[in-house]
């Protein structure tokens, strides 16, 4: 038996990945499923041979025997429950499988905790699935986590595309365990994101040594599973939901290559403004526009994020090019306040009337979605480099057709001006910063963090001392 298993050289159906895995004498397992029924395991079952798969199937869904099962958990739909179940039912399959077959089978265990649509139809739809597996006989198992949102109408085809989207975790686990981006394109397989979103995944184990997750999150948002993905400062990806819960949300919006004293400037301005300085969460978005934009690679991607992370600060990766969506995506997640901060420069790019052909209502339609549940501007001022006047929210200048708008959101408090003791020119950016730091300028380590300058340094990024495009990564 070749216990090296190759990727097929074909993308297979639903019914087909879940017979080759049943046909597979190498792997053997359980399925536990909590909230919507047992899709996953009903693949196995219906498609024929899984007395070579299945060793057990298991639906705890009543709360007391759930609990009885795998112990209490502070919410039923929720990693730490998904863990639990993962735990115990690998723990009980090794235990009394191993010792009779643990030569010659690879084990798995896959779990699944979810809230589908309800009778009365007003609750989140979400879940958490995860499978924990061996690749060869008798070897650590490996992790594979998993939050995904459903989003179709019906509890019926809810329960269809976690069945589809669970099977295609396994089969990914299976046969692309070597290749995690195509594992993460291969999730959708058979759907479409309108049907389910996957806005986390997280990868641990032997195998997956030396994956960095915060890639695995940039391909959920490259690829089309979600919208936006986040990961905390130590590079655990996190679940956004659980993260805005509640809370008060001050977003900054950059390129951050590198994260400049500027952008810290303007965050300590926002936060001391907003909400009285009550407790607020501060993220730092990257779109992909500012990713990708000028072409850098991955480990780009990697040092921008290594210098946030030093600095003690969460990161998302969004596609929302448009400002209008992000405060859809962020009112959807908590009704506490918003606030976005912003530069006069970029202030002035959202003013122009060019950027909203593609919304029927104009410029109008995008405020009106923009402003939705009171989200606030706060705007740092500049230099203005022609006149040396400082621009501030207060007295800058936009299209005289605009003019009367921009005054009632000014008046009405929706853009707010923030304080500098030391603007910086109008239209300086990072960029500027990367070019000093190319041409060997060593004025830019006066414009970033001490700790930020010696990272770049010691690790040769955006371009220190040698190639722009070599830039290791611990």
């Amino acid at each position: 038996m070749n216990l090296q298993q190759q990727p097929p050289p074909v993308s297979l159906g639903t019914h087909q990945k879940a017979l080759k895995i049943n046909l597979n004498p190498l792997r053997y397992g359980t399925f536990a499923e909590i909230g919507a029924g047992q899709e996953v395991a009903r693949w196995f079952f219906s498609v024929g041979g899984a007395a070579g798969t299945v060793a057990k199937s298991i639906s705890a869904y009543d709360m007391t025997f759930s609990d009885a099962v795998y112990g209490t958990a502070e919410r039923y739909v929720c990693k730490e429950r998904l863990l639990q179940m993962l735990d115990r039912e690998h723990h009980l399959l090794i235990s009394r499988l191993a010792p009779k077959r643990g030569g010659s089978t690879a084990f798995f265990t896959f779990a699944d905790t979810v809230a589908a649509k309800s009778y009365k139809g007003n609750n989140e739809c979400h879940g958490w699935m995860g499978i924990r597996f061996q690749t060869l006989p008798e070897r650590e198992p490996n992790d594979i986590i998993m939050h995904v949102r459903m989003l179709d109408e019906q509890n019926m085809k809810q329960q269809e595309a976690l069945g589809i989207i669970g099977v295609n975790l396994v089969f990914g686990a299976f046969y692309f365990h070597s290749q995690p981006e195509k594992l993460i394109e291969t999730l959708l397989d058979g759907l479409t994101p309108r049907r389910i979103e996957v806005d986390l995944i997280q990868l641990s184990g032997p195998d997956f040594a030396s994956v960095d997750n915060r890639l695995m999150s940039l391909q959920l948002v490259l690829q089309g599973l979600t919208h936006a993905a986040m990961f905390a400062p130590d590079g655990e990806v996190l679940q956004p939901s659980d993260v805005f819960y509640k809370q008060s949300v001050l977003v900054e919006r950059g390129h951050f290559r590198p994260v400049t004293n500027v952008h810290m400037d303007m965050l300590d301005a926002a936060r001391q403004q907003f909400v009285g300085g009550g407790e607020v969460m501060e993220i730092l978005e990257m779109t992909l526009k500012n990713l990708l934009g000028s072409g850098e690679n991955h480990s780009d991607f990697l040092a921008r994020a290594d210098l946030l992370a030093k600095l003690g600060k969460r990161v998302l990766i969004s596609n929302f090019a448009e400002f209008h969506r992000l405060s859809a995506y962020l009112n959807h997640h908590t009704q506490k306040p918003l606030g976005v901060v912003l530069g006069i420069s970029l202030l002035k790019e959202i003013f122009e009337e060019k950027y909203y052909t593609d919304l029927e209502g104009g410029i109008l339609e995008s405020f009106g979605r923009l402003f939705k549940n009171s989200l606030k501007l706060y705007i740092y001022p500049a230099i203005d480099e022609r006149s040396g006047a400082v621009v501030t929210a207060d007295n800058l200048e936009v299209s005289p057709r605009l003019h009367h708008l921009y005054r009632h959101l000014l008046d009405s408090g929706y853009i707010v001006g923030l304080k500098a003791d030391k603007p910086s020119p109008m239209g300086k950016s990072s960029r500027d910063v990367q070019l000093l730091i190319e041409q060997g300028d060593p004025a830019w380590e006066s414009m970033v963090h001490p700790e930020v300058a010696k990272i770049i340094k010691d690790r040769g990024f955006f371009g220190f001392g040698g190639d722009a495009n070599e830039m290791p990564i611990d």
